[in-house]
């Protein structure tokens, strides 16, 4: 039998992953995540002064109840807000209900508690409560004119994360300011399980960032932001989840504007780019593969051959951390398509124009994919010529001649920055781009690609020598949230990228006084808004031509649900 640790032949999987890679992320995205966490806080219609030496606490009466937040200065907070009732009990799987009204004024001075999930890094079992559907609220302090508002989806391939990993205030005290929340959703296979008896997969967590919208509109004006100019935004399964809602029926009228950050409709990844067991990845999935998977995992349970009817009432009957399994996490983490939620695969929606009207910018890293390969260059090593050539060939069959004259090994620093760049290229740059070009046929869009090539590695992950992580996934994060501290230039671009960002917010288009201009995309050259420090750093590129976008559009792509 083959050692798995050397052994790197390629092997067909026989269930395609769901969600982002699953073997990487236990041990990547969860690291951005979690060490992109700090405090946040939003503005006050009254003020409670405390005693002696203690801080004012701001009180906002919202449509459910009066809630007290922490000022910090410039801004306040509010957090640990229920957006929605406990999706415990009999309403696991089932829509977000209403949030319970009250009379007393609720202490919103500490985040609520995060979704179930698996530990973000290391063994162990599954932490969080089933009770989570809470919300934060930054903003600048006092009241104003009303401010945009902006709605954060954090990532983490739809299986961890949480609201409060993510501190907004340089968003709100920046640039032209704005009330920001941060929104927890179900995840895995509480917030994206599917079975018959459910009527196939309803995408329980998407429903939840519905119904956090919903909340933003009906208490935005309470914190001093406008629910007339909500934009959504966020990251990897945020940007994802932006998408998403950018095609699905009953998130119209919800918001009014989109960023999608490193998760674009037409996000994949190649069979075999990490892993020889792991296939093409699919970040949207048919309904039917997901309810088909759900009848398996209820009969792995001991809750299957029962009644018509009573299937559910045992899985509802287990305790979570019976159903927070790495198996069962990775088999519920991709967002199902083909029900009343989302009736469309996100990408053929782009394409055929059946998605909202609003203003979007999107974009990505320029080095996605170093932060995943790293982590499998130790049991998957690409070490030279050979190496590369067998990993073209697995992932790119027939077209592996096409795409190895595009990145010859020879014109970068090792064969594994060259797979990792050509991944970069396929899975993302290329992909935002395509789905750029169908929004732009309708709607304002704006493009960027963000290069520092020197950005902090604020994961906490070791790099290898000679593979840095440059401007990989998620590394865009600490120029718009406090994380890590930044080097003077750095700073610069952080404070020029929040003020696009709530320029955009505000406006719809992300120019601002005083800064470079960030043309509208069309299609043609140059087409996005390159990102980084320093002199001419900020300056339109041609990125189709830069990154072979040309060959990547060409090849292939892999029929909705086949996995390749």
């Amino acid at each position: 039998m083959p050692d798995p640790r050397t052994d790197r032949r390629p092997r067909r999987s026989g269930r395609p992953p769901r969600g982002l890679p699953g073997a990487l992320l236990p041990v990547v995205l969860p690291a951005l995540l979690l060490l992109c966490a700090a405090g946040s806080g939003p503005p006050s219609a009254a003020r409670v002064a405390g005693g002696a030496g203690a801080a004012e606490r701001p009180v906002v009466r919202t449509a459910e109840g009066p809630v007290r937040g922490r000022a910090h200065g410039a801004y306040d907070t509010f957090e640990g807000i229920p957006y929605a009732a406990p999706p415990t009990g009999p309403l696991r799987w089932r829509p977000p209900q209403g949030a319970p009204r009250r009379a007393a004024v609720l202490d919103a001075g500490a985040p609520g508690a995060r979704c179930p999930q698996l530990p973000a890094i290391g063994p162990g079992g599954p932490s969080g409560s089933e009770d989570c559907l809470y919300l934060n609220v930054t903003a600048p302090a006092g009241r104003g004119a009303a401010r945009p508002v902006m709605v954060w989806f954090h990532g983490g391939g739809f299986r961890l994360g949480a609201a409060d990993l993510y501190a907004p205030e340089p968003l709100a005290v920046r640039g032209d300011g704005a009330v920001v929340v941060t929104v927890n959703y179900r995840l895995g296979i509480l917030g994206f399980f599917g079975h018959p008896e459910l009527g196939g997969a309803p995408d329980f967590g998407l429903a939840d960032q519905q119904a956090a919208l919903r909340w933003v509109r009906a208490n935005a004006a309470a914190f001093g932001g406008d629910p007339g100019r909500v934009t959504v935004f966020g990251e990897s399964a945020g940007g994802l989840s932006v998408c998403a809602h950018l095609t699905a029926p009953g998130s119209a009228g919800l918001f009014h504007r989109a960023i999608v950050q490193s998760g674009s409709c037409s996000t994949t990844m190649p069979p075999y780019s990490l892993l020889p067991t792991v296939g093409t990845y699919e970040p949207f999935v048919p309904e039917e593969r997901v309810a088909g998977a759900g009848v398996a995992a209820a009969d792995g349970l001991g809750c299957g051959g029962r009644p018509a009817g009573k299937v559910l009432d045992c899985l509802r009957a287990l305790d979570a951390r019976r159903l927070v399994t790495a198996e069962l996490t990775e088999r519920f983490s991709g967002v199902a398509y083909g029900n009343a939620l989302l009736p469309v695969e996100p990408r053929r929606a782009l394409e055929t124009g059946r998605f909202h009207r609003v203003p979007v910018v999107q974009g990505s890293t320029v080095d996605e994919m170093r932060l995943f390969v790293s982590q499998t260059l130790a049991t998957y090593p690409v070490d030279g010529r050979r190496d590369y050539g067998e990993r073209l060939r697995a992932s790119f069959g027939a077209s592996a001649p096409a795409v190895a004259a595009a990145y010859p090994e020879a014109a970068y620093p090792s064969a594994a920055i060259a797979w990792a760049t050509a991944l970069s290229d396929a899975s993302f740059t290329c992909p935002t781009l395509r789905d750029s070009r169908a929004l732009a046929r309708h709607v304002p869009v704006y493009g960027y690609l963000f290069s520092d090539s020197r950005a902090p590695n604020f994961t906490g992950l070791p790099e290898r020598a000679g593979f840095p992580f440059g401007a990989a996934h998620g590394f865009e994060l600490p120029y718009l949230f406090r994380t890590v501290p930044l080097t003077a230039p750095q700073t610069e671009l952080s404070e020029r990228m929040t003020g696009y960002w709530t320029r955009f917010a505000g406006t719809g288009s992300p120019d601002a006084p005083g800064a470079p201009a960030w043309p509208r995309f069309d299609g043609r050259t140059p087409s996005v808004l390159r990102l980084a420090p320093g002199p001419g750093g900020i300056r339109p590129v041609d990125a189709a031509a830069a990154h072979h976008c040309a060959l990547w559009d060409g090849l292939p792509v892999p029929e909705p649900g086949t996995g390749g």
